[in-house]
């Protein structure tokens, strides 16, 4: 579910049957029908509604062998936690009720008693998390590179340098990359220059951690896989809820020495759900087809993307580094009052006082075909 600030699609799904296309992959058929029709452009994943959640979770839970957990270990986490550790290509996993403080715990274990850390200056670690490293575990967050999605091996190599060669000597512990980067319409670092950082820090012995909330985009855009971005990193956290449409939670991954005993951390921090298994029930319905179906949303993307341009109200681009975002503005229309028409169609697009909207690719596109939602778009431009 998607838990920012969007335009309000209450009332969507008792609009959408004029969409009614196959159901969400992954959804049976006799769901309810005036669910899972939305098409949802502010979204990561399905932008669930609590109606589609709770339907979902009652057929997840139908089978026999669903366990739940008990203080967020063993049953449907425990699977969970395996599923994704083979995913990533890493030892082990724990699940972690929030990607907050995945990344913190990470970068705390990682750090020891070297207590700076590398961080990009965008990255949700150093602007969205409260400066909770540094108040709670006393860590030194440098952030490098403002304004940039971009992670530069030689503005990492000033603060290793210039660390080390103070009057006292300060190592650097941990670089943390964020990959997507949300902030910067989640726009991906550079494969190459990653791997160049990475390497760097290996030589020097540092640690590395991979804020991957959205990672399992990356290899349709970088043609790098999951296990291969993910084995550059010690440590790697992957949102639950952006792609594979849980309530909330994440996966902290590494190998085996990094992962033990770190469940006494989480519960340190209050993160030691009583009952984990509702935020993340329906996650293993989804995880395998991903990508497939990311690709396959990509693809209906672009075809709606030239039938608009074929429009001359209509107007998109894409970013050069990007992976889930495109961007469209309309001409002749207020940009809210097409929202608005939209809305009452079954789309939700994210308005945000702007003339563009940030057009979140996901597989909710697959619910209906491109020429029939470029009519939709074209038939809003008039009331």
């Amino acid at each position: 579910m998607d838990r920012r600030k969007f335009l309000a699609v209450s009332g969507l799904a008792a609009a959408a049957p004029v969409l009614a296309q196959a159901p969400a992959p992954g959804v049976t058929s006799d769901a309810a029908p005036a669910l899972f029709k939305r098409i949802d452009f502010t979204s990561d994943g399905l932008g669930l509604d609590p109606r589609e959640y709770a339907t979902l979770l009652c057929e997840v839970t139908a089978n026999r062998n669903f366990e739940a957990d008990n203080y967020s270990r063993g049953g449907a986490i425990e699977t969970l936690e395996r599923k994704f550790a083979q995913l990533l290509g890493k030892d082990a996993a724990m699940f972690v009720p929030t990607g907050t403080l995945a990344n913190h715990m990470a970068i705390r274990k990682l750090a020891g008693n070297d207590r700076r850390v590398l961080v990009q200056a965008e990255s949700h670690l150093y602007n969205d998390s409260g400066d909770c490293a540094e108040t709670l575990s006393g860590l030194n967050l440098i952030p490098l590179g403002p304004g940039r999605s971009a992670v530069d091996l030689a503005e990492v190599e000033h603060w290793v340098q210039r660390s080390a060669g103070g009057r006292v000597e300060t190592r650097i512990g941990v670089i943390s990359i964020e990959s997507p980067v949300r902030r910067k319409d989640h726009e991906r670092v550079d494969p190459v220059e990653m791997e160049r950082v990475c390497r760097y820090a290996r030589e020097q012995g540092i640690r590395l951690h991979l804020d991957g909330a959205r990672m399992f985009n990356l290899p349709l855009h970088s043609g790098k896989s999951v296990r291969e971005i993910a084995a550059l990193f010690d440590s790697v956290y992957v949102s639950l809820w952006k792609h594979f449409n849980g309530a909330s939670g994440a996966i902290l991954a590494g190998d085996a020495a990094f992962i033990e005993g770190l469940h006494h951390t989480r519960r340190m921090f209050g993160g030691a759900l009583p009952h984990a298994w509702p935020q993340v029930a329906m996650v293993d319905r989804y995880v395998n087809s991903y990508e497939d179906d990311y690709a396959r949303a990509w693809q209906a993307a672009d075809e709606l993307i030239a039938l608009l341009q074929a429009d001359s109200r209509f107007g998109t681009r894409k970013l050069a580094n990007g992976t889930s975002k495109f961007f469209m503005k309309v001409s002749g229309v207020a940009p809210k009052a097409f929202a608005e028409r939209v809305v009452q169609r079954g789309v939700a697009l994210a308005y945000a006082g702007t003339d563009e909207f940030p057009m979140q690719v996901n597989p909710t596109l697959l619910r209906i075909a491109p020429a029939a939602l470029a009519r939709v778009f074209i038939d809003s431009l008039s009331a």
